[in-house]
């Protein structure tokens, strides 16, 4: 935090001068003695100051108040976290044939469907939510809009297909986002309001792009990545006797066999590096849910820096408010 007139925090010095009136007072009340012939009298007098650390509950309010009024004379400062003009957030999600792998329950894809859906429902109202999903190529399922409906519609559409083409995946997300964001400014981060959610659960076998490739233009279009790795080591899929994938992961009943599909972080943690994005490791539902709901609260956010002084006189008014109640209360006399 800082203060647009720092000079002017001098005025803090009233806090220990009323502090030392209302001692000089409170001392000069105790010169006076009062002689007690009334038992009753005297005994309510000594409770009276054995509750004495009551008294000071207004003062102590009121002191709060005059430091609050006094800082936002000084007009502070503060680098607030706020949704982003135009921001827009691409999702997008791996449909490959290794999706149907149930090592992440109910399947993979169903997890992810399931963090997206939170997603959606966490990224503030105004920020614009797409979606791409990409197999052997891209697919724009939901072009980038406020319309969480319809937004949900694409997410229950995505069914496991067949390759992986992470590079192809990400250079069509950053054209979508080119055009929702359109000539809004970069930061000075060098960012625009715009970022991609990638999640995929393996390596890349097929585009034309390699996946440093697409984040070579998701970091020049000046868009961050963000990257789940989804799924555990230890994930199989069943293949059927024709090569093909079983569903849901059991081809192996059909005399067929299982293949090991395991994640690949160490590419997506390079692409999220590459684009000023961050990386993540999901391996069950529970964590990409959570992953999911960071994200939604914090990615299309940015900083800026405003002044907070209403801040600071609505504390005040409230702690002053507070300090006549509680001398009401005790029935104690502010300075």
């Amino acid at each position: 935090m800082s203060f647009a007139t720092p000079w002017l925090l001098f005025l803090l010095l009233l806090v220990p001068l009323v502090l030392a009136l209302a001692l000089w007072f409170d001392r000069r009340r105790a010169r006076y003695p009062v002689a007690f012939t009334n038992l009753d009298v005297l005994a309510s007098v000594a409770t009276t100051r054995r509750r004495r650390w009551r008294s000071w509950i207004p003062l102590a309010l009121f002191l709060l108040a005059v430091a609050s009024a006094s800082a936002a004379v000084a007009r502070p400062r503060a680098t607030l976290s706020e949704p982003a003009s135009r921001a827009t957030v691409v999702l997008l999600v791996d449909v490959s044939g290794s999706m149907r792998a149930t090592d992440v329950k109910p399947t993979r894809l169903g997890a992810a469907q399931a963090a997206m859906s939170a997603f959606a429902d966490n990224v503030p109202r105004t920020v614009r939510v797409g979606l791409v999903s990409f197999s052997s190529g891209p697919d724009i399922l939901v072009l980038p809009t406020v319309d969480r409906s319809l937004l949900h519609e694409g997410i229950d559409l995505l069914v496991p297909q067949s390759a992986t083409a992470i590079g192809d995946g990400l250079a069509a997300a950053v054209q979508v986002t080119k055009a929702a964001v359109g000539d809004a400014p970069r930061g000075r981060d060098g960012k625009r309001p715009g970022a991609i959610v990638l999640l995929s659960d393996g390596a890349q076998t097929r585009g034309t792009l390699s996946p440093l490739q697409g984040a070579a233009r998701a970091r020049d279009a000046g868009f961050r990545v963000f990257t789940v790795a989804l799924g555990t080591n230890h994930g199989t899929l069943g293949i059927g006797p024709f090569g093909g994938y079983g569903f849901g992961g059991g081809g192996g009943q059909f005399g067929g066999r299982r293949l090991p599909v395991k994640p690949d972080p160490v590419t997506l943690a390079a692409i999220a590096r590459e684009t000023g994005g961050r990386t993540y490791r999901a391996g069950s539902a529970t964590k990409v849910q959570q992953v999911y709901k960071q994200l939604g609260a914090s990615i299309a956010h940015h900083e800026v820096n405003r002044e907070i002084s209403s801040w600071f006189v609505g504390a005040a008014a409230l702690l002053l408010l507070g300090s006549l109640g509680a001398a009401r209360l005790t029935g104690e006399r502010l300075p």
